[in-house]
């Protein structure tokens, strides 16, 4: 059931993504005059298609990982005389690039749209508020202590642990300082702190910033009580209830769920626990498996067992919306806040700041997207957003085959006056489909490096 849905929310995203795409270069071909042949999401065989009065194909195709418009073209084959003026060859320069650069912008505007709803809608989250610092990391030698709000990080408002790790990401290879500004309190006045980095987890694999530094998010005492038992699971064929309060685990006392309980299932994967419990007031021990999975990059045990309900401190949690009109420039601002940090890990890959193993590809988005979508719309809406920025950023890289590269022809051919010659565009489409080809491999090869 989980496979199907991972399946079911990647294909939504993948064929949103795609389909955005493919109509920004068919609203504006179209509104340039050019004559569409065929809009198709997805690759392979035609799984449904209809015509529209214009007679455009529209297509659904069986392989949803892509889509592409069809435009009426002289390069492509025979075009008869009177609908010379609808190729796209012979549209004016500008009017090319036009179609081109559609397809990203369209992207972008999915992203608003994304971040825009997500505004709207509102989110609650937690309050960045610090739990124990590592003595001797780089946060304590600048003077962060347990309990400190952090605010700021290099100038930008932080209000919840996403931020901050946003603001940390940033950062990631880099020598010098970082100004964090926080609080000891609601209310308080704020403090300025100095973290000196240098090379700071530069070629780290899947580096995790906000423990780089030995920070660690403040979490109240939870007492281990169980909630909520999955059908099927480990806990459940261990004999746990709802309403047991685990006591002891191989022996030793525990008496919180976040602590220790926690720590202790996930570091057992596959190894059998003694779980002590009290049920109704009477001692029990019981044997527990934990199932595996993979979390993090990591092989982790879990039980499929919640913990009963709790409330956190009401200074801690943060209701974050926004008022329509608000949430238009503050979904823009994030659209273009997240493209500079996607151009800039791009460039830090290429210089060998960032891993390259931090490249992902379709194996790793279908699990972000399947964990994005069952934790709620929220998070799916901003997965959807994130990635569509990735796909414009991508489409916009100056690589022949991709619209980047096409538009790097045609302004060549805008400022020259003529277009490049063909032995010129052949050799660029041969250098970036190698180019294209080895990266997707490569991504490939990561995700399966991660799963191993």
């Amino acid at each position: 059931m989980d496979l199907l849905f991972t399946l079911l929310a990647t294909v939504v995203a993948l064929g949103l993504l795609v389909t955005i795409h493919e109509y920004g270069h068919f609203w504006v071909a179209r509104r340039c005059g050019v004559k569409v042949l065929r809009f198709s999401i997805g690759f392979g065989s035609a799984l449904c298609r209809w015509h529209d009065k214009r007679g455009t194909e529209f297509v659904i195709a069986a392989i949803p990982l892509g889509g592409y418009v069809k435009m009426l073209d002289e390069r492509e084959g025979p075009v008869d005389e009177a609908e010379l003026d609808q190729t796209f060859n012979r549209k004016d320069v500008k009017k090319r690039i036009a179609i081109v650069a559609a397809g990203p912008i369209a992207n972008f505007l999915l992203a608003i749209l994304a971040f825009w709803l997500v505004a709207v809608i509102g989110i609650t989250t937690l309050a960045p508020v610090l739990g124990p610092v590592e003595p001797g990391s780089v946060a304590a030698r600048a003077g962060l202590v347990q309990g400190l709000e952090i605010v700021e990080v290099d100038g930008a408002e932080t209000r919840s642990w996403h931020d901050v790790n946003l603001q940390l990401i940033r950062r990631l290879g880099e020598t010098g300082q970082m100004q964090v500004m926080a609080i000891d309190g609601p209310g308080a006045t704020p403090q300025s702190y100095t973290l000196v980095l240098s090379d700071w987890l530069r070629g780290a694999d899947q580096p995790d910033p906000i423990a780089a530094l030995g920070l660690a998010s403040w979490r109240p005492e939870v007492p281990p009580l169980l909630g909520e038992i999955s059908p099927d699971g480990a806990a459940e064929a261990a004999g746990l209830r709802s309403g047991d309060l685990i006591v002891s685990i191989d022996g030793e006392p525990v008496n919180n769920w976040l602590d220790q309980v926690v720590p202790a299932i996930q570091a057992s994967p596959g190894e059998p626990l003694e779980i002590g419990i009290e049920r109704d007031g009477q001692p029990m021990l019981l044997t527990v498996t934990p199932q595996s999975r993979e979390q993090g990059g990591e092989i982790s045990g879990f039980v499929g067992a919640g913990v009963a309900a709790f409330e956190w401190p009401e200074h801690m949690v943060r209701s974050i919306d926004y008022n329509p009109l608000v949430a238009i420039p503050f979904a823009a601002a994030k659209t273009w806040d997240m493209t500079v940090l996607t151009l800039d890990s791009l460039k830090k890959m290429l210089t060998g700041l960032v891993s390259a193993k931090n490249l992902s590809g379709p194996i790793t988005i279908a699990k972000v997207a399947g964990a994005s979508a069952k934790s709620g719309p929220e998070s799916f809406l901003n997965f959807i957003a994130y990635l569509s920025i990735s796909l414009g950023v991508l489409n916009l890289l100056p690589i022949p085959v991709l619209d980047g590269g096409h538009l790097v022809y045609y302004t060549a051919e805008w400022i020259r006056g003529k277009p490049l010659s063909e032995r010129i565009q052949a050799w660029g489409l041969q250098v970036g489909l190698t180019l294209i080809v080895g990266v997707m491999l490569f991504a490939i090869y990561n995700d399966i490096s991660r799963l191993g």
